[in-house]
């Protein structure tokens, strides 16, 4: 019996590991994600953009003091599609190695 499949945008590793550090915080700078995501600049932006197409994520730009600053935090939408996946990622796995 075949397993539900699994969330394709959130299964791309880089992507899963700006989730997974995003769900367990409010916000992050992106200079904290760029830090614990080992990601180049490029990289991390372009991983961004297609986690905030899909409403995954919201992007907000502004400044700390006179720094600028990138703050991003996923949607209830993003959060709802890490679960899922956890959910479907478990399923399709289960009975392995039993």
């Amino acid at each position: 019996m075949a397993s539900p499949a699994v969330d394709r945008l959130v299964h791309e590793p880089a992507r899963l590991a700006i989730m997974t550090n995003l769900f367990v915080v409010d916000s992050a700078n992106a200079t904290y994600l760029q830090q614990q995501t080992g990601l180049t600049w490029g990289n991390l932006g372009s991983h961004l953009t297609r986690l905030e197409e899909a409403g995954y994520a919201t992007v907000s730009k502004g400044f700390r003091g006179r720094q600028p600053e990138t703050t991003i935090s996923l949607t209830a939408k993003g959060r709802a599609a890490l679960v899922e996946y956890r959910q479907r990622l478990l399923a399709a796995l289960s009975g392995i190695g039993d």
